[in-house]
């Protein structure tokens, strides 16, 4: 069994290109073996029960207009029973078991996530997640602005940035390189 995923598998590239073609990037990092602490209440609950969380690693990716920001998380598990079990039950209520979105530091020119929409849905943010052998990823994409009339861009944005995380976790998992 491979140890927990590390930042540098998880988010290898500062500069991200998708298949898309569209360009992000990372602004931010953060990781630690005391996953309660970046996990919403809820999820924290599970990881304190017992679901054998090794390491909680975060990045930070903003759009080269500056117009999103996404949180994409990794949860990393001892055993892929953990994983599975606390992806079921994030998967039944993605927003009240969310991850801690990061916030920008000063010198990324991003501003704070506007006063009471950090944690609500809809036009503040999305929430997604995947799961591969041992690990559930997460992710919460937002406006800049703390609202957009654009859902389907932000989706694709999210979704786009959970996928290519998703993949080098997976491929890490599996025996590569991440």
């Amino acid at each position: 069994m491979r140890p927990a995923v590390r930042p540098e598998q998880a988010f290898p590239e500062k500069h991200v290109r998708l298949k898309d073609g569209s360009r992000y990037q990372r602004v931010g990092l953060a990781t630690t073996t005391d996953c309660a602490g970046g996990l919403s209440a809820e999820s924290a609950a599970l990881v304190d029960r017992g679901e054998g969380c090794a390491r909680l690693t975060s990045a930070l990716f903003t759009d080269v207009e500056r117009r999103s920001r996404t949180t994409v998380t990794v949860a990393s598990f001892r055993r892929a029973e953990d994983a599975s079990a606390v992806f079921a039950r994030v998967s039944t209520d993605p927003v009240a078991h969310r991850v801690v979105p990061l916030v920008p530091q000063p010198e990324t020119g991003l501003p704070a996530v506007p006063p009471g929409s950090e944690g609500s849905a809809g036009s503040a943010g999305l929430f997604a997640q995947l799961m591969t052998v041992r690990s559930v990823v997460f992710a919460h994409g937002q406006w800049t602005d703390g609202a957009g009339p654009e859902e389907a861009a932000l989706a694709r944005r999210t979704q786009g940035l959970l996928r290519y995380v998703h993949d080098h976790v997976r491929a890490y998992e599996q025996g590569g390189h991440g």
